[in-house]
């Protein structure tokens, strides 16, 4: 994937709006990373980017972030310790195989769509919204 037609394709409003649809049920977070410089360890340059987020500051430390870096055609889906403990590997690996087909085929949007409905659903499953809950974090995408 070239930087240049993975951020020319990305559509920021339809992202937001399926990151605020998926939140709607559940107390998960989630949120959306590109960066412009190559990460040739996604996982690394992820968790960099989720602890600079506040991320890990959620009620119930279950935040969820989609990262990618076009540069070095490299992502990461990682989340909050909480998630793991609830979700397990087969979490990350369903995420992560919801946007790939997306992403070889050059649909960067459809990709990260995949993967933001994909997480709300499972966290939903282990994290169901709560009379209470508040949108802990901005659904915009970051671009660093």
């Amino acid at each position: 994937m070239k930087k240049s037609d993975f951020i020319k394709q990305l559509d920021h409003p339809a992202l937001e709006a399926a990151i605020t649809r998926a939140e709607s049920i559940t107390s998960g977070e989630i949120r959306v990373v590109v960066l412009h410089e190559p990460a040739p360890d996604p996982v690394v340059a992820a968790q960099a980017a989720f602890n600079r987020l506040g991320m890990a500051q959620t009620r119930e430390r279950n935040g969820v972030l989609l990262f990618v870096a076009p540069a070095s055609q490299t992502f990461a889906v990682i989340g909050d310790e909480a998630v793991h403990a609830k979700c397990g590997q087969a979490f990350w690996d369903e995420l992560a195989a919801a946007m790939t087909g997306s992403f070889q085929r050059g649909e960067f949007t459809a990709g990260l769509l995949a993967g933001i409905d994909r997480a709300g659903a499972l966290l939903a499953e282990h994290f169901p919204r709560r009379p209470d809950d508040t949108n802990e974090l901005p659904n915009r995408v970051v671009e660093i």
